[in-house]
């Protein structure tokens, strides 16, 4: 196996300390990290030197990160495909519980699906890449409208009575709002028959490199499948896939 080299690796756990701190000091560094300030003194200035870091002006001995690295991140963020990378993990969910997966984005006040992966059941979701459906009567929806500020969710909702799909749909501006606020509490949302009476979808969010809510990923299953059994592991199963593909749009789990 190829060697790793331990002072690249002391740089970027140099670098790795700054996601959550916008500035510091050779001795943070150094009891961060538990290493001696002498090798820490020689990988800040090879860093700055590269532009890596730079001194806070008037706080020669402070660093904070440097302009190569927004250029770097923001190359890596310019290639990101969402649904290049979501086709593969909507893949690897629907393998675990042959159901239905999609992937989905806001527009306005509706859905658009991206990606589906389909089950292997002979009865399945009608549905289909493209498909625009009203986001307060689907799960992945739900997810999107609660990762809105209050301003956005009102320019969204309105004030008048929103259309429903069944008798089960949330029509209640006021009513949904607080279905909202669960929603975000729980980070898992449910479409309980809400757009279709004979489904049932769960749905988690999909985060990019600044943390926002950019899709929603669902499993989605016909009532008949809905077993107590699969209400209760199928919320873990789209969390962890959705926690999947945030991390491959770049999202960083916040301690």
């Amino acid at each position: 196996m190829p060697r790793v080299v331990p002072a690249v690796i002391r740089a970027l756990d140099i670098l790795e300390l700054f996601l959550d701190r916008p500035q510091l000091s050779a001795r943070e560094v150094a009891e961060r990290l538990d290493l001696p300030r002498t090798t820490v003194h020689e990988l800040l200035v090879t860093l700055v030197a590269r532009s890596y870091l730079i001194s806070v002006p008037g706080q020669p001995v402070r660093y904070r990160l440097g302009m190569p690295l927004f250029q770097l991140g923001a190359a890596f963020a310019g290639r990101l495909d969402l649904v290049r990378e979501a086709q593969g993990v909507a893949r690897d969910v629907a393998a675990a519980c042959d159901e239905a997966v999609h992937v989905a984005v806001l527009d306005g006040a509706d859905v658009i699906y991206l990606v589906k992966v389909d089950s292997t059941h002979p009865v399945r979701m009608v549905s289909g890449v493209g498909l625009r459906l009203p986001a307060h009567c689907t799960a992945v929806g739900k997810i999107l409208l609660s990762g809105l500020d209050r301003d956005g969710l009102d320019a969204v909702l309105g004030k008048g009575v929103l259309p429903g799909m069944t008798p089960e749909s949330i029509t209640d501006p006021d009513r949904l709002r607080e279905h909202l606020e669960g929603v975000r509490a729980d980070g898992v949302a449910f479409d309980n028959g809400e757009s279709d009476g004979a489904m049932r979808c769960v749905a988690a969010a999909v985060r990019d490199h600044s943390g926002a809510t950019v899709a929603a990923m669902s499993i989605s299953a016909p009532i008949i499948r809905w077993t107590p059994q699969a209400h209760a592991e199928w919320p873990g199963l789209v969390r962890e896939g959705a926690a999947t593909l945030s991390a491959r749009m770049g999202y960083v789990t916040q301690p």
